[in-house]
């Protein structure tokens, strides 16, 4: 199908030119710098061909993207358990932030800013989850315009949605094990709808309260939580919570576990149990969490700690994925293409 840019004004077109477009008879022809994982730990910043847009996808110009510590550390380390669309190289990433440069459908989306919860619009590399690259090709429904004092914290959105999908179901969580960025994102959440949660940290470099209790397991006498939302990524931590649990109560699993999960039964039933694994956020829960930004209850600042240009992708990686400073980590894209 022929592909036309739908009224980008000339400097805008100049721009898109100049990102790596080649203009032919039958359209433009897209390409992008992404960050690409070939297995065995190996990563690096390549050129890469996208799939020529549909007639319901847009290209969306990244400025930032996020790095995820939990299923981007698996795909890195290759310790990620069987996943549908697995396969190298990859293109990882499920939370950017861009311009939408062009569209084949809707006029309205160009020059908007956009959060882009990833994408599988590469050319010779899967899309898992496909959201960094310096340009996109994607779903025009997937995409979802914001307007945030800070455009760069946009990147956290996929995270705040993924936390509050993880309470709506069910209580408030009084206990929170994890102090990362999306535990303080649980965390600030609870106390934006009414909750007083406890959050246990092992870290020393992660002790820092934020308007609730933050403390060392060890510290923490209570045995009567009548909701827990673990969030550390600790397939052992189960029978720990057990202990800590009321009866009756519920543990939620919202973390992302590379082994397999297990517990005591006799423990879960003396106190019968409830167990819930949260999954993927929906657009009602991104929609939920952006109303919350917008009506001023619920805070995106301090969570981004570092920022590294995306050609150093390599040392940005590393750093995201063995500095426990580090609570959100964004690869800069502006100048990367």
């Amino acid at each position: 199908m022929t592909l036309n840019v739908i009224n980008l004004e000339h400097d805008e077109r100049e721009r898109a030119l100049a990102r790596g477009n080649t203009v032919a008879d039958e359209g433009l022809s897209w390409v992008a710098n992404a960050v690409l994982f070939q297995g065995g730990s190996e990563l690096g910043v390549h050129s890469i061909a996208l799939e020529e847009p549909g007639p319901d996808d847009v290209v969306v110009d990244v400025s930032w993207s996020g790095v995820s510590t939990g299923t981007e550390k698996l795909l890195w380390s290759g310790d990620m358990p069987p996943f549908p669309g697995l396969t190298y190289p990859l293109v990882p990433g499920y939370e950017a932030v861009g311009t939408v440069v062009s569209s084949t459908g809707d006029e309205t989306l160009i020059g908007q800013q956009v959060f882009v919860p990833g994408s599988k619009g590469f050319k010779g590399a899967a899309g898992l989850f496909g959201a960094s690259a310096s340009r996109l090709v994607c779903d025009r429904n997937r995409v979802v315009p914001i307007d945030l004092p800070e455009p760069s914290q946009g990147v956290l959105l996929a995270l705040a949605a993924t936390a509050y999908h993880a309470i709506k179901q069910g209580d408030l969580p009084e206990l929170i094990v994890g102090h990362g960025v999306v535990g303080r994102l649980l965390a600030r959440l609870c106390v934006a709808l009414g909750g007083a949660p406890t959050v246990w940290e092992i870290d020393s470099q992660r002790m820092q309260s934020d308007g609730y209790t933050v403390c060392h397991p060890s510290e923490d006498s209570r045995r009567d939580y009548h909701s827990i939302c673990d969030v550390s990524g600790d397939a052992n931590i189960i029978d720990q919570l057990l202990g800590r649990l009321a009866p009756n109560g519920e543990i939620v699993l919202a973390g992302f576990y590379a082994q397999r999960p297990s517990f005591s039964f006799p423990m879960a039933f003396m106190r019968e149990m409830r167990l819930r694994v949260a999954a993927e956020w929906s657009a009602g829960d991104l929609d939920a969490v952006l109303g919350l930004i917008k009506s001023g209850v619920l805070s995106l600042d301090g969570l981004i700690t570092h920022t590294f240009a995306a050609g150093d992708a390599a040392a940005a990686y590393r750093t995201a994925f063995t500095d426990s400073r580090c609570l959100k980590l964004i690869l800069d894209w502006r100048a990367a293409s």
